[in-house]
């Protein structure tokens, strides 16, 4: 068992004003309950004084550990290495711009330890953002709902709560961390619950959100779909598609030459099955079966031979071995 009662990780990029107060906050609650903790940053190549400031909090707080970027990797990076440095019973992620309350974490930390829950996702209800911001997150929300089967109303929530074993084996890339309950998910992990979460204005620096996020995380969302369902089997996927060309280019075969027996038994003047649109269709979705079918059985060997993770460069860490 973990000597750790709780883990907070914390990516960030160009956040130094907000650390301070936050780390304060946190180590109030954190005294307050009688937890034993540690503060995991994640500076995510910031171009400010955050990776300064944090080395100051580092020295009047023994609790603070932190990873450094040499560049902006994302938040998903920040997360992966993150919870990979974890060692708490449980793990929180929270934002660095103060708009998560850290007056949250011991309901959080109860619903894991005491309700059994794998995860716990906050749930923003009322938010301090900008439509711009609110509109696309509700569309995701529902079309993230929609395929994932899992009833959330906030995936995106940056403060939730997870058993330690969860981030240990998940991994998180790209701009997965909108998904991590679906990751858990797939992983087994299917206890997940939700808590209405206290959202607060944006007190420092400006927000990251642009329509780039929004547009990739909808076509991370389809690939964690397929992925999900295929991913360690994908000639299921590409075979069916296949199958599928493949049948209806016998389909067309049939018709065409059924068609041209039929004609020629009556003693109809019929056209060489060459001179018809219809055989090129037919040869296209040939060509088409034959290409997904060797997709799905290179994807095999690729997901047989391929034993790399993804890794970031760190520039740097504090605190941790």
């Amino acid at each position: 068992m973990s000597a750790l009662d709780l883990s907070i990780v914390i990516p960030l990029f160009n956040e130094d004003e907000s650390l301070p107060e936050l780390t304060d906050w946190i180590s109030r609650v954190m005294d307050r309950e009688g937890y034993t903790y540690e503060i995991i940053f994640v500076n995510d190549g910031s171009t400010d004084n955050s990776w300064q400031v944090i080395q100051e909090l580092r020295t009047r707080n023994e609790n603070v550990k932190a990873i450094s970027f040499r560049r902006n990797q994302g938040k998903s990076a920040g997360l992966n290495q993150g919870f990979k440095a974890a060692a708490g019973e449980v793990v929180i992620t929270m934002d660095a711009d103060l708009q998560d309350s850290p007056e949250e974490i011991p309901e959080l930390r109860r619903m894991i330890m005491e309700d059994g829950y794998d995860l716990v996702s906050g749930w923003k209800q009322k938010r301090y953002d900008p439509l711009t911001k609110t509109i696309p997150t509700k569309l995701f929300n529902a079309a993230t709902r929609r395929i994932s089967k899992i009833k959330l109303n906030d995936f995106n929530c940056g403060l939730k709560a997870y058993r330690l074993e969860v981030v240990h084996n998940i991994e998180v890339y790209g701009e997965m961390h909108r998904y991590i309950p679906f990751l858990a998910k797939n992983k087994g992990f299917g206890k997940i619950g939700e808590k209405v979460v206290q959202h607060q204005a944006r007190k420092y620096g400006t927000t990251k959100f642009g329509l780039n996020r929004f547009i990739n995380g909808f076509l991370d969302l389809a690939t964690l779909g397929v992925m999900g369902k295929f991913g360690r089997r994908p000639m299921h996927f590409f075979g069916a598609a296949g199958t599928l060309m493949f049948t209806l280019s016998i389909a067309l075969l049939a018709y065409l030459g059924g068609y041209k027996l039929w004609a020629l038994s009556a003693g109809i003047e019929a056209r060489l099955i060459t001179e018809n649109p219809l055989f090129y269709i037919l040869l296209a979705l040939t060509i088409m079966g034959v290409q997904l079918f060797g997709v799905g059985f290179i994807a095999e060997l690729l997901l047989r031979e391929s034993t790399k993770k993804h890794d970031y460069t760190i520039n740097d860490k504090i605190g941790l071995e």
